[in-house]
């Protein structure tokens, strides 16, 4: 912790709201309101920022019963499908209606028109795994032609093989999933990594294209496949001495005087873009940059009195912002040093470049990356 922050904000923090902020993703696992409808079709992303969010307060198995989560397992592997460009998982049946799929079998196939995606592939993947699913129902070449489906000519990624944008967050997503299935045959890597400097800004980051305006979000994605691609730990062997500069100072000039990041420059701080930037510098060794009390700060101030976290104080929560509030913390362990903080802020460890827990982590190298070739 550095002097500037201790001597800025201090470390005088209400309570984390764990059991609060438990049953606010529990309530959104249980279905979300007639307004949300729109969402329907990323079910099952929302579904992982509310296990995601339970796994980090450890209540996955307190705070839900033996046929939660049975069914929900269920659930998700109706929702992988194959077709002519291989096999994935949907955001929900939201186009064919839900369908008695048996155990073993997967769903009937797609069409043009409701093709998996890579983005809900890849939150899928992390659901089962939060859940403690074996995986042995994935499909595992029919994943791997799916991912090779979905890249572009000039090595970007689209979330559909059918069309669709191509940028850095489904380039993300093929880099997560191959590194967690531990085969990268359907990854043209050296193309993906050309397309990635190709979105390097001037000002520092990544834009979600090239030319494109540096993102939070975007620069994450493009940090943490690089990092997933790496042979070590460390992403210089794929970033310049001179970006990584760039970024690092770029970052630090976005954490806004009340603690928060900012998603890109001039804009107000969101409590997405505390894990997007804070995850950021973790990636680029750099975490140190941020003030970690400054930014405990604001996220005390983003908890909604009920449970759940918002974007920003005085708004309403949900299960994004709530679980990119908790990972935020599980990467910045404010108790570390400072007797002073309570207790319910210690939070387990995350492993930054697949978004989740290092528990959660550990189940997936024994249970899916272990099987490749099987």
């Amino acid at each position: 912790m550095s002097t500037q922050a201790t001597d800025s904000f201090g470390l005088s923090l209400k309570q984390l709201g764990k059991k609060g902020h438990s049953g606010h993703s529990v309530r959104c696992m249980q279905g979300l309101p007639s307004s949300q409808v729109e969402a329907d079709t990323s079910r099952m992303a929302i579904g992982f920022y509310a296990l995601g969010s339970l796994d980090i307060l450890g209540t996955v198995n307190t705070s839900t019963t033996d046929v939660d989560r049975q069914s929900w397992i269920d659930w998700i592997w109706e929702q992988q499908s194959s077709g002519v460009y291989g096999t994935g998982f949907k955001g929900s049946p939201y186009m064919i209606g839900e369908q008695d799929v048996k155990p073993l079998q997967l769903a009937a196939d797609y069409s043009e028109f409701d093709t998996p995606s890579l983005i809900m592939t890849y939150t899928a993947l992390l659901n089962l795994a939060i859940l403690r699913d074996d995986f042995t129902r994935l499909e595992r070449p029919g994943l791997i032609k799916f991912i090779k489906a979905c890249q572009r000519e000039d090595g970007s990624f689209g979330a559909l093989p059918s069309g669709g944008e191509a940028d850095l967050r489904p380039l993300y997503c093929a880099f997560a999933i191959s590194s967690m299935i531990n085969d990268w045959s359907g990854v043209d890597i050296d193309k993906a990594i050309a397309y990635i400097r190709t979105c390097e800004s001037y000002e520092g980051g990544y834009g979600q294209t090239p030319y494109g305006e540096a993102l939070g979000g975007t620069t994450y994605c493009a940090l943490a496949s690089l990092a997933l691609a790496s042979k070590s730990p460390s992403v210089t062997e794929h970033i310049s001495a001179q970006h990584r500069a760039t970024t690092i100072r770029w970052l630090s000039s976005i954490q806004q005087t009340e603690g928060g990041f900012s998603g890109r420059t001039n804009k107000i701080a969101d409590t997405c873009y505390c894990f997007w930037c804070g995850a950021s510098l973790e990636l680029l060794g750099a975490p140190d940059v941020a003030n970690e009390a400054a930014l405990a700060s604001f996220l005390e101030k983003c908890q909604f009195q009920w449970g759940g976290i918002c974007k920003a104080p005085e708004t309403q929560p949900d299960p994004y912002h709530t679980y990119m509030g908790l990972a935020t913390l599980s990467i910045y362990n404010i108790t570390k040093g400072n007797a002073g903080v309570d207790p319910s802020w210690n939070l387990p460890s995350l492993h930054v470049s697949w978004n989740v827990t290092d528990e959660t982590a550990e189940w997936i190298r024994k249970h899916l990356s272990s099987k490749a070739g099987q």
